[in-house]
């Protein structure tokens, strides 16, 4: 067995159906007593009902979180807080709305509980990301890491099937990347394989039946386990592809990772045969890259960049900005390979490796 490194991440879980009636004890057990709630426009209910369990604990509502953080918002946010006298922020949602959160932690070091709603998986790692000027830029600090996280599968029984299937492949991504990442270690195989595995049976059920609780459990769970993976190792071309495409061309974030993966893989085949294998067993097929582009294509989500909105045009230019750093994968970055991968992404071809 390689000689390797593991950090256990100090956040707390709480899961299983009815989980959320525990946020009042869970926020008493962060030594918290005014907790501004974060959410995006559409998750203004959701978070009104958080407030109202909170009672008095309760700061406020901030519900102006957006996709891939503009540091305009973030601001916002973060002066809200404090001119409320917040202590902490509970942050229900998807990765956008954890993704404010974290950005107020990093400046203020509020912490954070988190109450995921999709398969993001955002809540289990000390990532952030904030776009300005039309670029999205990332980093690590444990001060973004939520404190405590809340998973109540029945929070996301209205997550509708096509959401439900993007970000569940989202988070598989992080699984993926995290087997070939060059920090990798047993562990954290265990848990991708285990993740991939868990969301690669749960999304046709919910595909199936969109209110199985059971199925949402399991995609909870998959998603809990290829969140922690993100959080403890590096990842490589795929993520740094899909920064690209969402932060500067403004794409769908889960929508993209689902049409960029199945490319990602491919590329990177040859040269992390194991992390292939590992996939390809997770979801009982015999090739990994093919066999998440059928996960995507057989329960409806979309399977091509151009029916996100990416523009042909733009290719050269996206494939210009993934290139602009060099960073760990395990296949050298070669711009005309990454520029074909992009096209095949763009017009939706299933892999051939």
């Amino acid at each position: 067995m390689k000689s390797f490194v593991y950090n256990g991440q100090p956040s707390r879980v709480v899961f299983g159906a009815g989980s959320l009636s525990h946020l009042v004890r869970e926020i008493e057990a962060m030594g918290a007593h005014k907790a501004l709630v974060l959410c995006t426009p559409e998750q203004k209910d959701s978070a009104r009902m958080v407030a109202d369990l909170l009672g008095s604990r309760a700061a406020g509502v901030f519900d102006r979180a957006v996709m891939h953080v503009p540091i305009e918002t973030a601001r916002e946010a973060r002066e809200v807080a404090r001119q409320l006298d917040a202590d902490c922020a509970v942050a229900i949602g998807g990765g956008s709305t954890t993704g404010l959160g974290k950005a107020i932690a990093l400046d203020s070091g509020l912490p954070i509980l988190a109450i995921p709603t999709t398969y993001a998986g955002s809540e289990m790692t000390p990532i952030y990301g904030i776009t300005e000027a039309g670029l999205k830029k990332t980093g690590k600090d444990v001060r973004v890491l939520p404190h405590t996280v809340i998973y109540d599968p029945l929070l996301t029984l209205s997550l509708p099937i096509g959401m439900s299937v993007t970000s569940g492949i989202n988070a598989i991504a992080h699984a993926a990347e995290g087997l070939y990442a060059t920090d990798s270690n047993p562990i954290m195989d265990l848990m991708a394989e285990e993740g991939i595995a868990a969301l690669g049976r749960a999304l046709p059920a919910i595909k199936k039946r969109a209110d199985n609780v059971e199925a949402r459990a399991e995609a909870l769970y998959g998603a809990w386990l290829c969140g922690t993976v993100l959080g403890n190792v590096g990842m490589a071309l795929h993520h740094k592809l899909c920064h690209t495409l969402g932060g500067s061309f403004n794409l769908p974030h889960a929508e993209t990772h689902t049409v960029v993966l199945p490319h990602a893989l491919a590329y990177n085949a040859a040269a992390a045969p194991e992390a292939m294998q590992r996939i390809a067993r997770a979801l009982k097929a015999s090739n990994g890259p093919q066999a998440v582009y059928d996960l995507a294509k057989h329960n409806g989500a979309p399977v091509a960049l151009r029916v996100l909105g990416m523009q042909e045009a733009d290719l050269d230019k996206a494939c210009d900005i993934a290139l602009q750093n060099q960073y760990p994968n395990p296949r050298p970055l070669e711009r005309v390979a990454i520029r074909q991968l992009l096209q095949d992404a763009f017009e939706g071809k299933r892999p051939q490796a």
